[in-house]
């Protein structure tokens, strides 16, 4: 389990990712609208999710045993504020409806990558070498 201070970090760095997603949804709309644009953000992700762990693990300064838990702190600060966001600020995300829906679509999807990313990393980490 992470310690208190990690924790701490950890919901910090969920704020400041979820940040930047949610203003990447609102400021660059084209990105999910575009049917090109929005299925190479789909593919981009998978390098992004990476990235977005390994910055967990270090930000934090995770262990090997550590990095599943401290990556669902992450995801499960940012989604509770992005299922309240989506149902009473859902204008934040932009006042397109289909691009709030496209946008939270890409949302999960990060989500869901990531923590799988992190599955991928936490298993290699623990290989003996």
């Amino acid at each position: 389990m992470p310690t208190r201070s990690q924790t701490v970090r950890l919901v910090l760095l969920s704020l400041a990712l979820w940040v930047v997603a949610t203003a990447y949804i609102r400021f660059a709309p084209g990105a999910f609208s575009d049917p090109l644009q929005g299925n190479i953000g789909f593919l981009t992700t998978l390098p992004m999710a990476w990235a977005s762990v390994w910055l967990i693990q270090r930000f934090a300064r995770l262990t090997t045993d550590q990095l599943m838990q401290g990556v669902s702190v992450v995801g499960a600060v940012a989604m509770m504020i992005d299922g309240a966001a989506l149902r009473w600020m859902h204008g934040l995300y932009g006042a397109d409806e289909t691009i709030v829906r496209l946008g939270a679509a890409w949302l999960l999807w990060g989500y869901g990558v990531s923590l799988g990313v992190a599955l991928v990393m936490a298993s290699r980490q623990r290989r003996p070498a």
